[in-house]
């Protein structure tokens, strides 16, 4: 088995510069670092966790809590995670808490008995336990919020804006012409669904539609996209276009509509959050938000490494989101239809014999963009 004396003989190092870094990268020149890493892959070096237990008093172990760890959405975040960890020489423990706040707190005591250095939670409550952690030691507490930013929770987090993304994909409807708009959210005490909401509500006030958004509730998973759809699509469609909060709604409200001979998105729109894997292969291809799952989980741990070291690093970390357009979203029905007389041959040649009459009523016969 390789040693980091291996290791430092191979790179051209001192062994304690291979050591930091392995175990404090950010004390290691990038350029020497990735050497070193390279070198460790392929002399196949594995980190004595024994070793560095008793030098440093830590187990080496990094546990995460996740409310669904059969959801596509916490399993890429979970795939970051993991593989920063293991760049670091750490394990992760995973604690699937199924939503349950008792589950939440008997992994949590897993803290206070030195069984894990420190805790990433990707869900939205603090467990009591953890809670207690950060009273004491504030901000420095080895608690990390994952992707469900929530500022009351006073602990690091990384996350994007999800506020700004809401609006962004809002917004894109509404440039489609778009009026009557849906959301599908999420359950009123999770704070993603408040802040999406947020955004989704200031994007229909700037546009005049506040009075016509329709709010439809759901839990981010499949099903309840498909039970959303109901309210929103019987006896007749209520809206021309519904943003779900998650892919998983989308892809339940798509499959309401396929049931109903809906077709989208010639009949109705749909925009969904996450940008899982699958969304691009849908029929029609899923037009979302993207936001860097992977890139929240790794860094994640990379804050929490950072903490247990007293490194200073920012606490709030906001990642790039982006709208990706694809099949799912066009034009209203009437709109599109409209666009199309009034590109066809028969259509100029009507506008064009308006136009050229004389006492043209102010111009009512001239045809709008």
């Amino acid at each position: 088995m390789a040693t980091i004396y291996d290791i430092a003989r191979h790179v051209g190092v001192s062994a304690g510069t291979v050591s930091r870094a392995l175990s404090r990268p950010e004390k290691v020149l990038p350029a020497t670092r990735e050497r070193i890493e390279q070198a460790a892959a392929a002399l196949g070096y594995v980190p004595n966790a024994v070793a560095r237990t008793l030098k440093t008093q830590r187990s080496g172990r990094i546990l995460i809590t996740v409310p669904d760890i059969g959801n596509p959405f916490f399993a890429r975040i979970l795939k970051g995670a993991e593989e920063a960890a293991q760049a670091a020489g750490y394990a992760v423990l995973l604690g699937d808490t199924q939503h349950q706040p008792e589950r939440e707190e008997r992994y949590a005591q897993m803290l206070p008995r030195n069984e894990a250095d420190g805790m990433i939670v990707l869900g939205h409550r603090l467990p009591p336990t953890a809670r207690a952690i950060v009273g004491r030691r504030g901000p420095g507490a080895p608690v990390v919020n994952g992707c469900e930013f929530d500022p009351a929770l006073g602990i690091p987090s990384v996350h994007i804006d999800n506020a700004a993304a809401a609006r962004a994909a809002m917004e894109h409807l509404y440039g489609l012409g778009h009026r009557r708009v849906a959301v599908v959210g999420g359950p009123p005490d999770n704070p993603l669904h408040r802040q999406r909401l947020e955004g989704a509500r200031a994007a229909a006030r700037a546009h005049a539609c506040l009075h016509e958004l329709v709010v439809a509730p759901g839990d981010f998973s499949v099903e309840s996209g498909h039970v959303a759809a109901t309210a929103l699509l019987d006896p007749a469609p209520v809206a021309t276009a519904a943003f779900c909060f998650s892919d998983q709604m989308a892809l339940g409200m798509l499959a309401a509509c396929r049931e109903r001979g809906i077709r989208v998105p010639e009949d109705f729109s749909i925009v969904g959050f996450d940008d899982l894997a699958s969304s691009r292969y849908l029929s029609p291809p899923l037009t979302t938000i993207s936001q860097p799952m992977h890139e929240i989980g790794a860094r994640a741990v990379k804050l929490l490494l950072a903490i247990l070291d007293a490194s200073e690093v920012p606490y709030q970390q906001t990642l790039d989101f982006r709208l990706v357009v694809r099949g799912s979203t066009a034009s209203p029905a009437g709109r599109a239809d409209a666009r199309r007389r009034a590109s066809s041959p028969a259509s100029g040649r009507r506008n064009a014999s308006i136009r050229a009459r004389p006492g043209g009523g102010g111009g009512r016969g001239t045809p709008r963009g």
